[in-house]
């Protein structure tokens, strides 16, 4: 009975989120209660919960529920602090450029307004940026352009909804560009060289397709935000000081990868690293200024402007989606489905259409758990396809990537509103780019 209501309580969770405005509760407060709920009824259902009531594979110490619990609890808090103080990091930095208008650098060579222009301008360059850096702080990145380019919600999540294609779409077809592709790439069911060669066209196609129906149906300008002289915080910084912090910060978004390649440890230290770097020039640079000033400027003052919320949120979120992973259910679909199915195809376009309700991560982790490189080599189709499918089927949900929950928090886009305006584009692209995968395999 409990490892039902475990299920029912995600799916109840889910849909409050979604619900947010027109409950006017929280999305935050929804998905933190939902993660800690799913871990008690974790707990208390112990014996009834797919991976443990097996006969055979339960788990080493399973027989003892409260130590196999804080185990596994601790073991996805490293990981999930690991997520949110990137955010925190990546979020800070972003901020701090907004903070000395930097992005005026970008902005102020940004000068149409048709809508249609807009779309393709900023969906290319995220697509191409989150193949450098990656798709979650891709979105943080382009989500406050956005705020700077138009003043309208409407244009906004508009704008928004195609960055999150744009940025899922070009983290799918490199290898440090989206999470699942790192993992499959490190566990090495894919090849670097050949997952850029092989998933570059499907990826592209996948935004192409969304970009080229809305150019049919999306018309007129946007309205962009009144001139200030002085910065968005109250304080007037010279183009001097915007190039520094944009350059700076533009460099410790950009050292993560490498960071990651060299030393190969987590990726929130080297954007911590970066961060840091970051505040010591900030410090010099403001410290004969007025006081007011260095409220305004220094990272110590932009810490106290995150969206605090946000983070909150994606923890929640994640708990949750870990408790899933933990009591069997997501291995238990995994298996479902190759039973149901077979075929590799069908098997890769579900689990690519299930990663926009549940994580991605712990699906790919189930999928290179059930099937081993004895079975599918390194650079089999299924492998390819399944970096491709986990990296995109997020796009069809807001809530189903890391970059459309970064873009949900900082641009408070709603869960409806997405659904109602984006989904369907998001579809679009993701079987476009199946289709393309599938005639030129």
């Amino acid at each position: 009975m409990l490892s039902i209501l475990i299920v029912l309580a995600f799916v109840v969770g889910y849909a409050l989120i979604a619900l947010e405005h027109p409950l006017k509760i929280d999305k935050a407060a929804t998905a933190v209660l939902t993660g800690v709920v799913c871990w008690v009824l974790l707990v208390l259902g112990f014996e009834s919960m797919p991976l443990f009531g097996a006969a055979e594979g339960a788990p080493a110490g399973a027989e003892n529920p409260v130590s196999y619990i804080d185990h596994a609890l601790f073991e996805h808090l490293g990981e999930i602090s690991g997520i949110l103080f990137f955010l925190l990091g990546a979020m800070t930095v972003v901020e701090l450029i907004d903070a000395h208008d930097g992005f005026r650098v970008i902005t102020d060579r940004v000068t149409t307004t048709n809508r249609v222009r807009l779309l393709w301008i900023l969906s290319l360059v995220s697509f191409f940026l989150s193949a450098v850096l990656d798709n979650l702080t891709t979105a943080i990145v382009m989500s406050a352009l956005l705020r700077r380019i138009t003043s309208q919600k409407e244009d906004m999540w508009l704008l928004a909804g195609f960055v999150i294609i744009a940025a899922n779409a070009g983290g799918a077809w490199s290898p440090i560009g989206d999470v699942t592709t790192i993992m499959l790439w490190i566990g090495g069911q894919v090849s670097a060289s050949n997952v850029i060669k092989v998933l570059f066209v499907p990826s592209f196609i996948c935004l192409l397709v969304p970009l080229t129906i809305a150019s049919f149906l999306v018309k007129g300008h946007v309205k962009k935000p009144a001139h200030q002289e002085e910065g968005s915080h109250g304080y007037q910084t010279t183009p001097r000081q915007q190039r520094i912090i944009f350059a700076l910060g533009v460099m410790s978004l950009l050292f993560v990868p490498f960071f990651k390649t060299l030393t190969h440890l987590p990726p929130f230290l080297g954007i911590l690293f970066g961060l840091g770097a970051l505040w010591v020039v900030t410090e010099l640079m403001h410290n004969d200024h007025e006081s007011e000033s260095r409220k305004t400027l220094t990272v110590v003052a932009v810490l106290r402007r995150i969206d605090t919320p946000s983070i909150l949120f994606f923890l929640g979120i994640l708990l949750a989606v870990a408790a899933l992973e933990t009591s069997g259910h997501l291995r238990l679909m995994a298996g479902v489905l190759d039973r149901t199915f077979g075929n590799i195809y069908a098997i890769n376009t579900l689990i690519g259409l299930l990663s926009s309700i549940v994580d991605n991560v712990p699906l790919v982790a189930a999928a290179m758990g059930m099937y081993p490189l004895s079975q599918f080599p390194t650079d089999h189709p299924f492998w390819e396809l399944l970096a491709y499918c986990a990296g995109t089927g997020g796009s069809v949900l807001i809530i189903g990537s890391a970059a459309g929950v970064a873009a949900m928090g900082v641009l408070k886009i709603d869960f409806i509103w997405y659904l109602r305006k984006i989904s369907l584009y998001a579809l679009a692209g993701y079987f476009s780019g199946i289709l393309v995968y599938f005639l030129f395999a």
